[in-house]
């Protein structure tokens, strides 16, 4: 007993006795982990039994999603750039409404095939090339996940000002430096500990957040114009009578450029939205989009039109922001309404930032790390880094052109859709093998360098001619020609047209066609690879063989 106490290191492993290392490595690592298909079973294709999403689920999330403290601010960017509110109201509308057919047609692989984004853009782009549109999409994640987390912060300290008026006048303890006070520090780390365990709900549990959020925030949203017209009537103001300022070609590219500003805003989403779509119960299920976001926008931003107009006439000043006006409801019932409001605002906004940013970033984790990070891992990991490694106050009051880039993200965003539904609709006419997209020596490789070369060409055809009028949205000092500033204008669409035709040419003279099969290869169809019905309930050992049931065994 002695001698064995008194081993060495070395001689501890070799007899049998795991390092420390080895230990703390497998306390960590998934027990759902596939080490042969680099997958988990948040990666793998969502089974029948999680499908639970409905149509009017879909409804509720979107109108969910609309209807949040920066909806009321739609307008206010396009108003003080020139057009009147109705121009502002169209012009969202259109926006939303074509974002909303893209969001739909690619939506569809995920409703089909139950993958989400990260395995669906492994074939069109390559098993490797894709991660760097993974990459890509999760650094946008990651940013407007702090950014929300800013506005859910504004939401607390509402709540707080309407239950504590006193907390008006807590003093200041923070440097100027720290470009954040005492208030909105406390507020931030209250939101921050509320949001922390809604990152633990499943995202098929999430529906029922989605439908909670989706009958209260409208609730809020008449409230606050209701009061407005209650108190102001349908008077004219200088809002309302607002006429749009600009003529002829200034007027038509003004207006492009808010149709562009609006579409960018819910790019990520069009290229991210198997990651919900997935759960859907058939692949009609989220066809609804295409109306309802475009009708939610289009209402959520006359709300805020009413509201900015009364505050006009009420305070003095203009108020884009829900929450400033709330916050300036004073009396005993005032303040009343104004909790229950800034409350509802703030179930909004954990609903938003879960959905847009930290799921979508946490898949994107998966993908990466699919060894030790699933979904719930990674939304923790997106949480700490978006709220406090990337400190959002300093980058709202510090950093106007790393903002400035992050809204022009969609530059890469539109190439990156345009490539998919080519690929999807055009090159493979809707027929993948859905386990081929999990083997890293399959058809979707394409080459040793498991990169896609058509694909590669097409995304840089899709956002390089684009650049010279974006630079200078990140630095005014900086000159373009009109021409330049114009085709910017139009980067959306020429980045998915430019970037999908030029896929589909390239896809047509040179075609893949190792990847070209009869017919689409489902995860739960009857027959896979060529099997037999008695595959039916085996889905995955089914299409992978024994290396995969060995692998299995020998993690067990």
């Amino acid at each position: 007993m002695a001698s064995e106490k008194n081993s060495s290191p070395a001689e501890s492993r070799e007899l049998g006795r795991p390092s420390l290392l080895s230990r703390i490595n497998k306390r960590l690592e998934l027990s759902s982990v596939d080490a042969v298909r680099r997958s988990n079973a948040d990666l793998d294709p969502v089974p029948p039994n999680r499908r639970t999403w409905r149509t009017h689920n879909f409804v509720m999330y979107w109108i969910s999603d609309n209807f949040s403290p920066s909806g009321f601010r739609n307008a206010a960017s396009l108003m003080l750039i020139g057009l009147s509110w109705r121009d502002s109201l169209v012009c969202i509308t259109i926006a939303q409404f074509i974002i909303g057919c893209v969001i739909v047609l690619n939506g569809v692989v995920g409703s089909k095939y139950h993958i989400n984004f990260s395995v669906q853009s492994r074939a069109s782009f390559g098993y490797y090339f894709s991660y760097l549109m993974i990459v890509m999409r999760m650094i946008v994640g990651i940013f407007w996940y702090g950014i929300q987390a800013y506005t859910g912060a504004e939401c607390v300290r509402s709540i707080i000002y309407a239950i504590w008026p006193s907390f008006h006048n807590v003093a200041n303890t923070l440097s100027k430096s720290a470009n954040i006070d005492t208030q909105m520090m406390t507020a931030y780390t209250i939101y921050f500990i509320i949001i922390l365990p809604v990152h633990f709900i499943p995202m098929r549990h999430l529906k029922w957040l989605f439908t909670i959020k989706s009958i209260t925030t409208p609730i809020v949203g008449f409230a606050i114009m209701g009061w407005v017209i209650h108190k102001v009537g349908v008077s004219s103001t200088s809002l309302w009578t607002q006429k749009t300022t600009l003529h002829g070609s200034k007027l038509a590219w003004t207006f492009l450029s808010g149709l562009y500003a609006n579409i960018g805003t819910w790019s990520t989403l069009a290229v991210n939205v198997p990651d919900f779509t997935r759960y859907a119960v058939n692949d009609r299920s989220a066809f609804i989009t295409a109306l309802v976001l475009p009708a939610t926008g289009c209402l959520i931003t006359f709300f805020g039109v009413v509201a900015a107009a009364g505050s006009n006439i009420l305070y003095g000043q203009v108020l884009w922001d829900p929450l400033l006006l709330i916050d300036k409801w004073t009396s005993p019932g005032g303040r009343a309404a104004a909790f229950f409001c800034a409350f509802f605002f703030l179930i909004s906004q954990i609903g938003v930032n879960i959905a847009a940013n930290s799921i979508s970033a946490a898949n994107d984790l998966n993908c990466l790390f699919p060894r030790y990070i699933n979904i719930r891992r990674g939304q923790i990991i997106v949480a700490f880094i978006g709220s406090w490694a990337l400190t959002p106050w300093n980058i709202l009051t510090g950093a106007p052109a790393f903002i400035s880039f992050m809204s022009g993200y969609s530059v890469w965003l539109g190439p990156i859709a345009g490539i998919l539904l080519s690929d999807f609709y055009f090159v493979h006419k809707q027929k993948y093998d859905v386990w081929e997209l999990y083997n890293k020596h399959g058809i979707y490789r394409y080459n040793k360098f498991g990169t896609n070369w058509r694909a590669f060409v097409a995304f840089f055809a899709g956002w390089v001619p684009l650049l010279p009028g974006f630079i200078p949205t990140v630095n005014s000092s900086i000159t373009v020609s009109a021409r330049a500033t114009h085709l910017y204008y139009l980067g959306y669409f020429y980045g998915t047209g430019a970037a999908a035709l030029s896929y589909y040419l390239l896809c047509r003279f040179w075609p893949a066609e190792e990847t070209m099969i009869e017919r689409a290869v489902l995860p739960d169809m009857d027959v896979i690879q060529g099997h037999d019905g008695e595959y039916m309930e085996e889905g995955i050992e089914a299409a992978l063989g024994e290396e995969y049931v060995g692998g299995k065994e020998g993690r067990n």
